[in-house]
């Protein structure tokens, strides 16, 4: 992500939020955590596949698309639902979470539609390859 980018940033003394237009990065500072999420962002291939052992312990970027809803509560506690993990839970100040909340409304359903639509291109694009073979082996074996 660039820097330049950013929609908001948060900074607390043990972490950082970093909300993008299609991410959001809760970023740790110190700490064997903060040495474990530097290994697994470091690598993406450790990323996705221990990413969901560790994603209780170690904040990971987290695509606007897979959010699946986000709430505050009236201590500034924003609560992520997400389908498929465990829910992501990051506090902050009362006005800093209505802020980030704010946005990730707004944001959120222009990322799923997003990929709903980049999933449509993908199958049709599955749908048009299997076309093709077909027509190849048909008339391809005369």
């Amino acid at each position: 992500m660039k820097k330049d980018d950013l929609v908001l940033f948060i900074d607390k003394p043990h972490f950082q939020v970093k909300l993008h237009p299609d991410l959001l990065e809760v970023d740790l500072k110190q700490g064997f955590r903060k040495a474990m999420e530097d290994v697994l962002e470091a690598k993406p291939f450790l990323r996705e596949t221990l990413g969901f052992v560790f994603q209780s312990i170690i904040p990971l970027d987290l695509p606007l698309h897979t959010v699946g809803s986000v709430t505050t509560d009236r201590k500034g506690l924003v609560k992520l639902k997400l389908a498929g993990r465990k829910d992501i839970n990051i506090p902050l100040e009362v006005e800093e979470a209505k802020k980030l909340v704010d946005h990730l409304n707004e944001l959120i359903p222009i990322e799923k539609q997003k990929e709903y639509e980049r999933i449509m291109k993908l199958q049709e694009v599955e749908r048009e390859r299997e076309k093709l073979r077909t027509e190849a082996l048909k008339y391809g074996r005369r």
